[in-house]
């Protein structure tokens, strides 16, 4: 299923999938969020967030099944959003942004 986000096909910017949840950024289109419920929500959460008020979530975390690293820009109420709809097994931590970006190039 093809998907945008505002008219914008770099979807993984809007969006953090990992194979234990599925973060989406809020404000989009309810047809952005269908489609990923509809494909996903058999299999793992789909949570609505936003980091540090922004929508662009994929570029301003990383994770994968084990954890998921947050700037220190985000705010309380995001982080706790965030880590009360993630599984209990997946670890939510907050950096520094040049840790985050350093493991942008790390793979799993």
């Amino acid at each position: 299923t093809r998907v945008q986000f505002e008219n914008n096909n770099e979807v993984g910017v809007f969006a953090r999938l990992t194979n234990s949840y599925c973060l989406v950024g809020i404000g989009g289109s309810e047809n952005f969020y269908s489609v990923f419920e509809s494909e996903l929500a058999d299999h793992v959460p789909v949570i609505h967030a936003s980091i540090a008020g922004c929508r662009i979530i994929g570029r301003l975390c990383v994770g994968n099944s084990k954890g998921l690293l947050l700037p220190n820009t985000t705010t309380d109420q995001e982080m706790l959003h965030i880590r009360n709809s993630l599984p209990d097994s997946v670890v939510v931590q907050v950096s520094q942004p040049i840790l985050i970006a350093a493991c942008l190039d790390v793979r799993y």
